[in-house]
């Protein structure tokens, strides 16, 4: 069913030929898989289908805030284009272009820990799977563009606070080279959208957004659940070999459970990867549900995350999740594995028996294990982790980090400032160089003094015998130890100007942002550790799933 064969409004009238009706549009999800058979746009349990077809909410006055040029570039999309009227109404969902076919995907998942049936994009429609000039299939989706049969009672739409933070986090965690979803613009509605922050009772009207993102695929574990759940076998089957087709190409071309097979460890592998990136810059997602997390290892949905500043990994930027803790910074790692686990669940029924499963899951633990140590050996300038000796290098480097409280980003910057040829007993002249990482230097005891000293000097040892001189280690640690990150007090400065009237300051991060390894002159405020009175304020310390 095709929505519209030209620029049209969402009704499917005043055709009126666009450059965007240049773009090439696939679509092989929806022209190759069950679409719902219901055409109204009401929430309900749609079985035996793997998305419904819908139509965005029209808006009044939209207007682009911002966009990523990577991203346009990566789409063909040309900056005169971008600025025209016909992409404002086109990427606020106003309007569609030819080749469109608008959807919304099924999905299920576990929400902390427990199932919570069918789930699905409630504020998301996918507009096509669009082909670059590279033949690579982009499906480009807009997020807060209005209800869906999955919006569980919600309205669909989202808030310009929510939507700058998914923004720029989106491109600055793919300039960071954590696997991500893209982002290519950030459009305001002229409309006012009522959100309850904090679900404590006070309402307030903000104004709607739009954000649209762009992925390979949008697919979630969740996708693969809600079939398994629902004991549609035949279409998990289904979906299972349309992902192996589609999105891991580079798969053997092999049959049965040695390809099914081959295709989890992938998955497992690529979720490790992500995870490991996140614990390297400092990343928490915050809602880590089955629904949350891509098959194809993209960090995805960006909610209530917030980046570690002071290290602590029983950190958590969600509200929802303060008294279990569930998604902190620490349990990102066995959270994933157990997302894994009810991934591998769901795939029981094409294989017959677990043990396959199981032992790809094992060696997945092995995986993210190898990767994290090689990680931390490239954080600290080691050529390469030796098992024993650096573990307990790590291990008490994190227990020390933990004593008072001490910025991750800049400690790690100012680690590669050490001179590994000398070994010094000068107690607070080495502390110099770490003075700036400290919210609270005042707390700084003789213990911790003490500890720290003998640690550097172990840690010294440590890279003599490695023999790298300090100039190149440097460059090595700091191209992996950032500078610049989205910190959580920067997001929302950027949201306080934007909802006056004010954009700069968005395009002001993404720039910086867009080279977060180097130090950028007349930039230095924005890697400049959490000020005090950021430490409590709402957006800047814990925010809510409404966020």
């Amino acid at each position: 069913m095709k929505r519209t064969e030209w620029f049209s409004d969402i009704s499917g009238t005043n055709p009126v030929f666009s450059a965007l009706d240049t773009l090439t549009f696939d679509n092989r999800f929806v022209n190759e898989l069950a679409a719902d058979p219901v055409k109204e746009n009401y929430l309900r349990q749609v079985e035996h289908s793997f998305y419904s077809r819908v139509s965005a909410t029209p808006v009044e006055n939209p207007e682009l805030v911002a966009y990523s040029r990577e991203v346009a570039s990566l789409l063909n999309l040309e900056e005169d284009l971008i600025k025209s009227s016909e992409f404002t109404q086109v990427f606020s969902g106003n309007r569609l272009v030819q080749g469109m076919d608008p959807y919304a995907m099924c999905y299920g998942g576990h929400q902390f820990g427990n199932w919570a049936g069918q789930l699905g994009d409630g504020r998301a429609i996918n507009l096509g799977e669009l082909l670059n000039a590279n033949q690579e299939r982009w499906t480009i989706q807009l997020k807060g563009a209005g209800p869906t049969p999955y919006s569980r009672g919600a309205d669909g739409l989202a808030v310009l606070r929510s939507s700058v933070r998914e923004f720029l986090c989106s491109e600055a965690m793919h300039h960071l080279g954590v696997p991500t979803t893209r982002a290519l613009s950030l459009l305001t509605t002229g409309e006012k959208v009522m959100r309850d922050m904090f679900y404590n009772g006070n309402p307030q009207l903000e104004p709607g957004a739009v954000v649209c993102r762009v992925a390979p695929s949008f697919l979630r574990f969740g996708s693969f659940q809600i079939l398994s759940f629902r004991r549609e076998y035949e279409e998990l089957k289904q979906l299972v070999d349309f992902t192996i087709k589609n999105d891991f190409p580079d798969l053997e071309e092999t049959s049965g459970e040695s390809l099914y097979l081959k295709w989890f460890k992938q998955i497992c592998e690529k979720t490790a990867e992500m995870i490991v990136h996140w614990m390297r810059v400092g990343f928490v997602h915050g809602v880590m549900n089955t629904d949350n997390m891509s098959i194809l290892g993209l960090t995805i949905d960006y909610g209530p995350y917030g980046w570690l500043e002071g290290y602590d990994p029983e950190w958590t930027p969600n509200t929802t999740d303060a008294a279990g803790r569930r998604y902190c910074f620490g349990n990102q790692p066995e959270i994933a594995i157990w997302n894994l686990y009810q991934l591998a669940n769901s795939l029981v029924p094409l294989f017959g028996e677990t043990a396959p499963l199981e032992e790809v899951l094992k060696n997945s633990s092995e995986y993210y294990l190898r990767k994290s140590q090689a990680m931390h050996a490239r954080k600290l300038g080691i050529q390469e982790f030796e098992n024993s000796a650096d573990s307990e290098l790590m291990k008490e480097l994190e227990s020390i980090l933990v004593m008072v409280e001490t910025d991750m980003t800049l400690f790690y910057r100012a680690l590669a400032l050490v001179d590994s040829t000398q070994v010094s007993d000068r107690r607070e002249q080495e502390l110099d160089l770490f003075m700036n990482s400290y919210y609270q230097p005042e707390q700084l005891s003789t213990e911790y003094k003490n500890r720290f000293s003998q640690w550097l000097n172990q840690y010294r040892k440590r890279l003599g015998q490695d023999g790298t001189p300090n100039e190149i280690r440097r460059a090595n640690m700091n191209s992996v130890n950032p500078v610049y990150v989205l910190r959580n007090f920067l997001a929302q400065l950027a949201i306080d100007k934007s909802e006056d009237g004010d954009h700069t300051l968005i395009e002001e991060l993404l720039d910086v942002l867009r080279n977060p390894y180097q130090e950028q002159e007349g930039k230095e405020k924005y890697a400049e550790k959490r000020p005090e009175w950021a430490r409590n304020r709402a957006g800047c310390s814990m925010l809510s799933c409404s966020s």
